[in-house]
């Protein structure tokens, strides 16, 4: 299927590593030109290298989304590079770590503070600063990394944060559907990047077992493995595309499967 990307314009955030740039990477292979936003100096490098990969524009812009100027500027000098934005994907956010994992009534304010004023704001700044160009157009793609973590309790700030997420997505798509904007938000589970398999080598290492055993234990999901984050990153594709008019607003749970629950 030809997905329509060649010449589409996308600035992903948190686009130097993990999800972020397994997004970037595909939407330059179907022929985009994409801005890769991250806050270390990193994004220049890993922009250079994909722009060599790809053969697309690829150009890498430090910005911190916890900043609303810096994300302003950051769009403002990637449609003067691009000459536009078509597509945004949200990926930056704070990694998700165990020592967060308190109880509910363990849950500080900065805890919670954190975790919105880096995913749930971030995500809004960053649709504020590209949603004029779009809607300017008639045409657009928002596309919001969350999580599953937002459909199960155990993590009170982890739950709130997605589910922020979420809520910004469905007003977003409410709003911007009638000027031709499309969007919505997808709930990855546990994801193969570089920084997970360092982690399982390293723990392969300790406990004299392989990367393959580990994984093994750990997917938990209906298909029984680990998703890649490419393969999440082909997902995303396809919402990014033209071919995805008949979606918006909702979730899109992309982590292999959820045994048991019936979600409707």
């Amino acid at each position: 299927m030809d997905l329509q990307l060649t010449g589409k314009r996308a600035v992903v955030s948190g686009g130097s590593k993990g999800i972020g740039l397994a997004v970037a990477r595909t939407l330059a292979a179907e022929g985009a030109d994409v801005v890769i936003s991250a806050r270390g100096e990193e994004v220049t490098e890993v922009a250079n290298a994909l722009a060599a990969e790809s053969g697309r524009r690829v150009l890498g812009i430090r910005a911190d989304t916890n900043d609303d100027s810096a994300v302003r500027a950051m769009v403002e000098q990637a449609v003067s590079e691009l000459g536009g934005v078509d597509i945004l994907v949200n990926t930056a956010a704070t990694p998700w770590s165990a020592d967060k994992n308190v109880s509910t009534i363990e849950t500080t304010d900065d805890l919670m503070r954190g975790e919105f004023e880096t995913k749930v704001l971030g995500y809004l700044r960053t649709a504020r600063a590209v949603v004029p160009y779009m809607t300017a157009q008639g045409w657009g793609r928002i596309i919001n990394i969350s999580g599953l973590a937002a459909r199960n309790a155990g993590s009170a700030a982890q739950t709130f944060r997605n589910i922020s997420v979420s809520a910004i997505t469905k007003n977003l798509a409410d709003e911007l559907g009638p000027q031709g904007v499309n969007v919505t938000v997808v709930h990855p589970g546990m994801t193969r990047t570089s920084a997970f398999t360092a982690r399982l080598i390293a723990q392969a290492e300790a406990e004299g077992t392989t990367v393959a055993e580990l994984e093994k234990s750990l997917a938990k999901n209906t298909v029984r493995r680990i998703i890649d984050a490419s393969e999440l990153a082909d997902v995303v594709a396809f919402l990014a595309s033209p071919r995805s008019i008949a979606i918006t607003g909702d979730a899109i749970a992309a982590g292999g499967g959820v045994p048991g629950p019936i979600y409707y």
